[in-house]
C-alpha cells in the first residue's frame, strides 16, 4: 500500500450577493477549473479573519466594496487535488456597479436558472440551502 500525500486545505471566503431573489454568480477565467462558475471570492490569507480576506478579493476580482451581513454556510469539499473549506457571507454590493478584473462573465441567477451553469462542487450545498431558505 502506497502512502498517499495529504491533499492541501484551501480556506475560502465566498460573497452571496443576493438581489431581487437572485445571487451573482461568476465564471473563473483562470487555472484548472476555467470556465467553471462559482460565488465570487478567494483564498483567506495566513493572518486574515474570512470577513476581512473576503473585502479583499471581492475589491481584486469586483472592483467594489461589499457589506458583510452575515455568516451563511461552510462547507468542506474535496476536490480531486485539494480539500475546500468554503465560508460562505450573504453580502450586499454598497456601489452601483461593479467591473470583472478576473472573471469571464458574471450573472444573477435565481431559482429557476440557478442550474443552468457549470458550477464548482462545493457551491452545491450552498445552492440548496439558499432554495431551501427561500433566499433565491
Amino acid at each position: 500500500m502506497v502512502d498517499q500525500e495529504p491533499k492541501p486545505i484551501l480556506d475560502v471566503a465566498a460573497a452571496l450577493v443576493v438581489q431581487d431573489r437572485k445571487v451573482l454568480a461568476t465564471q473563473r477565467g483562470y487555472g484548472d477549473y476555467r470556465g467553471w462558475w462559482e460565488f465570487p471570492g478567494g483564498k483567506i490569507e495566513n493572518g486574515e479573519t474570512p470577513e476581512n480576506a473576503l473585502r479583499r478579493e471581492i475589491g481584486e476580482e469586483l472592483s467594489t466594496d461589499i457589506k458583510i451581513l452575515e455568516l451563511f454556510a461552510t462547507v468542506e469539499y474535496e476536490y480531486e487535488k485539494f480539500h475546500v473549506r468554503l465560508i460562505c457571507f450573504l453580502c450586499e454590493i454598497t456601489s452601483d456597479e461593479f467591473v470583472l478584473q478576473e472573471h469571464l462573465a458574471a450573472k444573477w441567477l435565481g431559482r429557476d436558472e440557478i442550474y443552468s451553469v457549470k458550477w464548482l462542487g462545493a457551491d452545491f450545498p450552498v445552492i440548496e440551502k439558499m432554495i431551501a431558505k427561500g433566499i433565491i
